[in-house]
């Protein structure tokens, strides 16, 4: 069995890296998004790679896509740096807005019908999406990698400068 086969993650990224960027592509996405972005993922993109191999499923790359630099990978479309001014929250969600969600999350117990169940769930699923990935919430957001099961990683603006 390749060792590409036993590490978690590895089946996609293949232990491989992307080539880092050129200071030339790195100030040309910075500019475009219009932030500095941390001097750590700085430096992984000049010196390691543009993203590939790394935690669980791997860093998403930044690529130069039809002329535009985006982040690939599940979920990367999440990034909304475009709105200037404004930082990264440091808090998550209201936490009285997520508790009183999930004291209505539906338990399929409650129900007799396992389709009324589906669709409670998902009416939740969807008011529980709003509080979670609202936009006040994720601006200046950048999503780097994923840890499976739509557990994500981002550092935050606040660490940029703009």
């Amino acid at each position: 069995m390749p060792a590409s086969d036993r590490v978690f993650g590895a089946i996609g990224h293949k232990l491989l890296l992307e080539d880092p960027l050129t200071p030339g592509e790195l100030a040309d996405l910075e500019g475009e998004v219009g932030v500095s972005l941390p001097g750590e993922y700085r430096d992984f993109l000049r010196r390691v790679g543009a993203g590939g191999a790394g935690p669980s499923y791997g860093v998403h790359p930044v690529q130069l896509v039809q002329g535009r630099w985006r982040w690939e990978g599940d979920g990367a479309d999440l990034a909304d740096l475009s709105r200037s001014g404004e930082s990264f929250p440091r808090e998550g969600a209201d936490s009285e807005a997520v508790q009183l969600l999930l004291s209505e999350q539906p338990e399929e117990d409650d129900f007799d019908d396992i389709e009324d169940f589906d669709d409670a769930f998902e009416a939740w699923e969807e008011r529980w999406e709003r509080v979670m990935w609202s936009a006040d919430r994720t601006v200046g957001a950048v999503l780097i990698s994923t840890l499976g099961c739509a557990a994500r990683e981002w550092p935050g603006a606040s660490r940029f400068c703009r």
